[in-house]
């Protein structure tokens, strides 16, 4: 693949979000808009029969707090479960995390798992499409039942909802809140925002990277569907470029070349400025890439004809690259943290009635 090319998942973005510059552009949306109507009534039908006690909900062993969001793409959920587990921890608990496992890598885990895993070492983490026998699964992962988890976070877990939660929190991502306003295909939406009525908690993620009256817009919209919701806003702070190893690194002035494989690229890049790193290219892979000697042959040979001496991405796309060095540049990653900028007393409290202390 040359990544200087738009992929498939590119051209589909453009087809959505940007006004059609031609016939078929307007036929292709057409048809588009069509399939979600149907997506519509199968997710109403679906939760229907949860709303209504037909599709029972199963309870786990321990308390679970659900993250998850209204969009396909990356609303930083990732750093937050990581936040999350912090928290925990601090609170006396010893927390599990739980996933689907979406495209796992050729030995074992993905990326997701394998970033959770530099972030939050020692917390168990089990992949399994089966929420329900997940929770179960990682309740016992530690050495002895009486030191076992005792709370789940359960990542992307919004529209799981076989599994019951104690908490669910939503993500909202300030730069796309709504999925260019339609459902799956024709929008990014995996439900409609009405879906925000089950929230307990709302965070509006990359609060920093709009005006004031972008974010107000943003409530209103949450008002509008859940006036009871906790309201929290956050950042992603850059904690600085690493390598595998977690070792520190600095960039000269010369400037990098960035690329990633996630769902909001474009969220990367304003990190990635925001960070001051001097940007000489960008290039932006399909969610969820793995990276071939094809690629990596591609991003090397770029950034020689730059001159760039390293190349810089996120921890998701690092961990699925197994050389340190691509061509002659060093291969780092911006290390980010979730900072809460409002409502932190919001999420503390909400969290902990929850998660009664621990017996220990």
């Amino acid at each position: 693949m040359e990544p200087t090319k738009k992929n498939a998942e590119q051209q589909f973005l453009e087809l959505i979000a940007e006004p059609p510059r031609s016939l078929t552009d307007r036929l292709l949306r057409g048809l588009l808009r069509v399939a979600s109507w149907s997506y519509r009534c199968g997710v109403a039908f679906r939760n229907s029969l949860f709303d209504f006690g037909v599709k029972p909900s199963h309870a786990a062993p321990v308390p679970v707090i659900s993250v998850g969001n209204l969009t396909t793409g990356g609303t930083g959920k990732t750093p937050v479960v990581a936040m999350l587990v912090r928290m925990l921890k601090e609170a006396g608990h010893r927390p599990g995390i739980i996933s689907r496992g979406y495209r796992e890598l050729a030995d074992g885990g993905n990326d997701e798992a394998r970033v959770l895993g530099l972030l939050c070492p020692g917390t168990p983490h089990v992949q399994n499409r089966d929420r329900v026998l997940a929770a179960r699964q990682v309740v016992q992962c530690h050495d002895a039942p009486s030191d076992g988890c005792t709370v789940i976070i359960a990542d992307d877990a919004f529209q799981h909802r076989r599994l019951k939660r104690d908490l669910d929190i939503v993500l909202i991502d300030a730069l796309n809140p709504w999925g260019h306003d339609a459902l799956l295909p024709r929008g990014l939406l995996r439900e409609p925002v009405s879906g925000l009525r089950r929230a307990d908690i709302v965070i509006l993620t990359r609060a920093d990277l709009v005006d004031e009256s972008a974010r107000a817009g943003i409530w209103n919209v949450v008002e509008a569907n859940n006036q009871v919701a906790a309201r929290v806003e956050l950042s992603f702070a850059p904690a600085g470029l690493v390598d595998k190893a977690g070792h520190q690194h600095a960039v000269d002035n010369s400037g990098v070349l960035a690329f990633c494989g996630i769902g909001n690229p474009e969220g990367f890049r304003k990190t990635l400025a925001s960070a001051g790193i001097p940007i000489r290219k960008f290039v932006a892979f399909p969610d969820h890439h793995h990276y071939d000697q094809s690629d990596v042959q591609h991003l090397a040979e770029a950034a020689e004809k730059l001159g760039a001496t390293a190349l810089v991405t996120t921890l998701k796309d690092l961990v699925k690259i197994q050389s340190d060095w691509i061509g002659s540049a060093m291969l780092l990653a911006l290390n980010i943290e979730a900072q809460v900028r409002s409502g932190k007393d919001s999420l503390a409290e909400a969290i902990s009635k929850v998660t009664p202390p621990p017996n220990h």
